[in-house]
């Protein structure tokens, strides 16, 4: 870790000298921790650039790294602190990316009223949630689907509730989408969700049940982002 740390310094800086200056340390030393760091990972990760020193390819992939590392270790005061301060109770939600974020907020409001409650909210796409529910990095994750059966994922699927989906128009689309639907979507531009959201299965079945070749010119992974845009007249979109 040392060494790593070391190596992480003079990528940083630029250079030993500026690198040991900052560190209150000798050139030498932190030249040693450098080619140590360097045996052990059995690749050179600085050159000779000028007056000064550049990454290789493998040092370059060694910063991505310890970078990382070191972003980690930078925030680890501040989150012990909140730790040792914060409320009794945490629940720790994931949100998959595919949910309307009204649905989400309405759905968790009523844990707000709990005492000493503090509420952590996660966005991220549904597979990679389910991923962290399993490794216990959350409490629960709200989706627009159940999970997948898998032997190897130890989760459960519990139904919250169930809505009608509608079709919302602009003015300026509204009377032109409203005539002969549903055959007049056929005639006007269409907002939806892309293919990673549930509802985009079921919509794609439903227009080719109506016979429609229909003409979408925008696709969007946020639902608030999609009827942003339908609010502003580019198209007929779901929700």
């Amino acid at each position: 870790y040392r060494h790593l740390y070391y190596f992480w310094a003079v990528a940083k800086e630029g250079g030993l000298t500026r690198a040991a200056d900052k560190l209150g340390l000798s050139v030498q030393t932190v030249s040693t921790q450098v080619r140590e760091l360097e045996q052990d990972l059995g690749a050179a990760l600085l050159k000779p650039a000028g007056r000064g020193l550049t990454l290789t390819e493998a040092g370059v992939a060694a910063l991505e790294q310890a970078e990382q590392i070191f972003q980690i270790g930078e925030t680890l005061p501040e989150r012990v602190r909140d730790a040792a301060t914060a409320p009794t109770v945490r629940l720790a939600v994931g949100i998959s990316d595919g949910l309307p974020k009204l649905v989400a907020q309405r759905l968790l409001a009523p844990v707000l009223d709990t005492p000493q409650l503090r509420l952590l909210c996660h966005e991220d796409e549904f597979d990679d949630l389910l991923g962290d529910l399993a490794l216990h990095r959350f409490d629960v994750v709200l989706a627009d689907r159940p999970a997948p059966a898998n032997p190897n994922l130890r989760v459960y699927s519990h139904s919250l509730g169930q809505s009608p989906i509608a079709w919302y128009a602009h003015p300026r689309w509204a009377a032109q989408a409203a005539r002969d639907f549903p055959a007049s979507l056929a005639d006007v531009p269409l907002l939806l969700p892309t293919a990673h959201a549930a509802l985009r299965p079921r919509l794609d079945q439903w227009l080719s049940a109506q016979g429609l070749q229909v003409r979408v010119t925008g696709e969007f992974e946020d639902s608030a982002l999609l009827a942003t845009f339908g609010s502003e007249g580019l198209g007929v979109f779901p929700a």
